[in-house]
């Protein structure tokens, strides 16, 4: 399964548009990460892209504001470890995933709830310049840790997504591939072929 992860700074082309490429290519969900937005910004943003996603019937997934994810009546929701920390002790009814970087944050997401993690990074990427990769090991070691859906983040490509898979990972994360290819539909397309 394939999560297209948002960052609008690297789309060259207009967001909206970018998004509307990657939901009809047909990936497992979108998550809206754009991290710099207050709320207000994302949820008029969050807005525009859940119809988006509708269309096409692709799941949103809301990147820390619980509000607005309750607001808009969504369901999933990622959270960072320090996120979910606080909001497993409140009541709320949302899928959440963790981002977790550690085999112990992993066995962690599990004991607070989680339904899901995202680990990385796993190769090189430009989004974590100068911070080395955790690597296929260690990816492999988090899935062996936790019984939850392990999804794979960082540098991840058609050249290496069947070392992801083999790892034992559910699915896989892709961010900057996703906002700066050519075509959403190819990369989508041919990433989705290597799960096959």
């Amino acid at each position: 399964m394939m999560i297209c992860v948002t960052n609008r700074t690297l789309c060259r082309e207009d967001f909206l548009t970018r998004v509307r490429q990657l939901a009809q290519a047909q990936p497992y969900a979108v998550l809206l990460r754009e991290k710099d937005l207050d709320v207000p910004a994302y949820e008029s943003l969050a807005v525009k892209v859940q119809e988006i996603c509708g269309q096409y019937g692709v799941e949103l997934i809301i990147h820390r504001n619980v509000t607005v994810a309750e607001k808009l009546g969504l369901t999933h929701l990622q959270l960072s470890m320090p996120d979910l920390r606080t909001y497993h002790r409140e009541q709320h009814s949302l899928v959440v995933g963790a981002s977790v970087h550690s085999v112990a944050e992993a066995k962690e997401a599990q004991a607070l709830g989680a339904a899901y993690v995202i680990a990385g990074h796993i190769f090189a990427t430009d989004c974590k310049k100068g911070i080395a990769p955790r690597g296929v090991s260690f990816l492999r070691q988090v899935c062996q840790a936790t019984c939850l859906p392990v999804f794979a983040i960082g540098g991840i490509n058609s050249g290496n997504v069947g070392q992801v898979l083999a790892s034992g990972a559910r699915g896989f994360c892709i961010m900057s591939a996703a906002m700066t290819c050519k075509s959403a539909a190819a990369l989508v397309k041919k990433l989705a072929a290597t799960q096959k």
